[in-house]
């Protein structure tokens, strides 16, 4: 499932997806990855300063992460340019989310939010996919 949403001209598309062989589901340890891809669409360059993200484990365990940058780059979205990568997170669950915002800056010096859309992370047998234990055989 993609998710979509545009703010401030920039659009943030996210794909999640679960990431089975890194994934070692009788020890609690689920791993998902996420494609993300930033698009200006607005008239003017912006450029990607900081991330912040909210990561929720079905279990229970919220954690924060900020951070410069996605991935080590900070790059510069020039109008009708955009910027796509990939990362993961690791689940004690099969079951959880993210959500967060990216701080942009424009060549005023006007810095403003982004917000990137809440993204569900489910195992495929938490969906209606195969049982857990087809997808882990």
């Amino acid at each position: 499932m993609n998710y979509e949403q545009v703010t401030e001209g920039i659009r943030v598309s996210v794909r999640p997806s679960f990431s089975l062989p890194y994934s070692v589901p009788k020890d609690g340890k689920f791993v998902f990855t996420y494609s993300i891809q930033m698009e200006n669409q607005s008239e003017e360059t912006a450029k990607l300063l900081f991330r912040h993200w909210h990561i929720h484990d079905s279990e229970g365990d919220d954690s924060e992460v900020d951070g410069e940058g996605v991935v080590g780059e900070q790059p510069t979205l020039a109008p009708g340019k955009s910027h796509s990568y990939e990362s993961f997170c690791v689940l004690q669950s099969p079951v959880g989310f993210m959500e967060g915002y990216y701080t942009f800056i424009r060549p005023t010096g006007e810095e403003f939010c982004v917000p990137v859309p809440r993204f569900d992370l489910q195992a495929p047998w938490t969906v209606g996919g195969p049982a857990e234990s087809d997808a882990i055989n």
